[in-house]
């Protein structure tokens, strides 16, 4: 079966076998230089001073950023299931709320934020995704950031990295906490997630603490002598390890110009078979297609062709589609998995196959790669 669900995704049997091998023990010298190079090797991926690790989904580093990080107000983006998380976060801790919503489709406006910041006064965060992948929507975050920045250089700024670190180029330089999670880009299991600081945001952190589990002045001190507060996720920190190697070895541009090449051929090769792009802004993480048949389709392709994708929540369920193209996904995968979508609409009586998406997605690909 072919995985191409936007999370979790496949894992590299290369990175399985990495983590096949004898239990370490988390307070050992062993396992604490592994842990001190997987901070390292992460730092450059997420092009921030300082990277934490935690033993929780990418649900619990959005917590973690909240908890720490919002000490009064906080102003978030709802465009999906994630936005909308981060707002029952802030509630479900008693921190005041501005919320801005969107529909799924329809990315943040940066006048809307100057708009809220200036309206409100006193917010000292601000919380949105990058690719809120709900509908496989991109924010506008780097001009979010940027704004909020120039409005006012304290308020924090948390993007919700989890389907964009590893993905594409993020720039950092107005965002101050960047989380990500093991199970997308990365290609682990689920379990590890990860918070790239900026110093505004160490500051913060280190003038107040909060929590206990998810204490990060407790982590920040912990992590910088390279071991955990808690007890570590082992295995899946030695998997990282493996997979960054993976990474860097193929060099960061190069790795993400592959993602790239994939979307974009994918998302031409889609439209291509007549089908529409759900989000007007589409992240490259993953190619989301709004059609009525979306589950008769995923049934299909799973039970003839081989091939997993994701389906739509709440009032896009049985009306969207979503085909990851995170990680290290060979490019005859990619095209396999828009072949077997074209021959599923064939299968459906929605449109002849010809190849189309195929010829597609090579022609494409193949050309913008020489």
């Amino acid at each position: 079966m072919l995985l191409l669900t936007p999370g979790p995704t496949a894992v590299p049997e290369k990175i399985r076998i990495a983590m096949s091998g004898p239990t370490i023990h988390h307070r050992t010298p062993e396992f604490s230089e592994i842990f001190r190079q997987t901070r390292q090797k992460l730092s450059k991926v997420f092009n921030m001073p300082e990277v934490l690790l935690l033993s929780s989904s990418g649900t619990g580093a959005m917590e973690a950023s909240v908890t720490n990080l919002c000490h009064k107000k906080a102003l978030t983006i709802n465009a999906g299931k994630f936005g909308e998380r981060f707002g029952k976060i802030v509630k479900a801790f008693g921190f005041e709320l501005v919320e801005l919503k969107y529909d799924w489709d329809t990315p943040a406006s940066v006048q809307d934020v100057k708009e809220a910041l200036e309206k409100e006064g006193d917010i000292d965060s601000v919380f949105l995704q990058i690719c809120e992948s709900a509908g496989g929507l991109r924010h506008p975050v780097e001009e979010i950031a940027k704004a909020i920045k120039e409005f006012n250089e304290d308020i924090i700024v948390v993007a919700d990295g989890i389907t964009a670190v590893g993905v594409e180029d993020i720039d950092t330089t107005h965002i101050d906490a960047l989380i990500s999670g093991s199970q997308k880009a990365f290609m682990l299991p689920p379990g590890l997630s990860m918070i790239g600081l900026s110093p505004k945001a160490i500051q913060k952190i280190e003038k107040k603490s909060f929590g206990y589990y998810f204490d990060l002045s407790t982590e920040l001190k912990k992590q910088r002598a390279d071991t955990t507060a808690w007890t570590a996720a082992t295995t899946l920190i030695i998997g990282l390890n493996a997979m960054l190697d993976e990474i860097l070895n193929i060099g960061l541009d190069k790795f993400y110009n592959n993602t790239k090449l994939r979307s974009e051929a994918s998302l031409r090769a889609l439209e291509a078979i007549g089908l529409k792009i759900y989000p007007k802004t589409p992240a490259k993480a993953m190619s989301a297609v709004y059609h009525q048949k979306a589950d008769e389709i995923r049934k299909v392709l799973k039970n003839r062709y081989g091939v997993n994708i994701a389906g739509g929540q709440e009032h896009l369920k049985g009306n969207l589609f979503r085909i990851n193209h995170m990680g290290l996904i060979e490019p005859y995968e990619a095209a396999w998995a828009l072949n077997a979508v074209e021959s599923a609409l064939r299968d459906l009586g929605e449109r002849e196959y010809d190849g189309t998406a195929n010829r597609v997605f090579n022609e494409i690909y193949y050309k913008e790669l020489s």
